[in-house]
């Protein structure tokens, strides 16, 4: 698929379901939700090749915006690249609510130390989530992602991440 074909499908969806499920109370409403601290590790995948491995903290705060819920993280590679950013994720509930799909995009600064050369310093990071939520809040899932600089530099490699997350509902 194209560069942008997905992001642009993706945003597509969100905002038709945005439209369908929020919008009868302001499609952009602020409203608290329960914030979570969310921990997760995994394989760094850079050229097709395993390259290491991560660690992910990401904080998802009480303030929504319609589905979109403000988030921040900051992550650590085993090559010593790191990476902080904030940006916002969008949660889709199916099976009844135990099931879950969260989306997110989060716009950052990437150090590469001995890890993967990006491009240039400002990496965006977008991925998808799919897991189980427990009757205590607590959030259990599988995570894909993707970094990369939207080619604002001349060289855009970008590299992706598998990892397990743990997500736990804090105050």
């Amino acid at each position: 698929m194209p560069d942008g074909i997905f992001a642009i499908l993706t945003y597509a969806f969100l905002f038709w379901e945005m439209q369908a499920v929020h919008c009868d109370t302001g499609c952009l409403a602020r409203s608290e939700v329960t914030p979570r601290t969310a921990v997760s590790a995994g394989s760094v995948i850079f050229n097709g090749e395993d390259f290491g491995s991560e660690i992910f903290l990401r904080r998802d705060t009480g303030a929504r915006f319609g589905p979109f819920r403000l988030s921040y993280g900051l992550s650590a590679t085993s090559e010593g690249s790191l990476w902080a950013g904030a940006g916002q994720t969008y949660t889709i509930p199916f099976a009844e609510g135990d099931g879950f799909i969260q989306l997110h995009a989060m716009t950052g600064l990437y150090e590469p130390g001995n890890g993967a050369d990006l491009g240039g310093p400002i990496e965006f990071r977008s991925g998808i989530e799919i897991g189980y939520e427990a009757d205590n809040g607590w959030r259990y899932g599988l995570s894909f992602d993707h970094r990369s600089n939207a080619d604002i530099w001349t060289d855009n490699p970008g590299l992706e991440t598998i990892q397990f997350r743990v997500s736990i509902p804090t105050r």
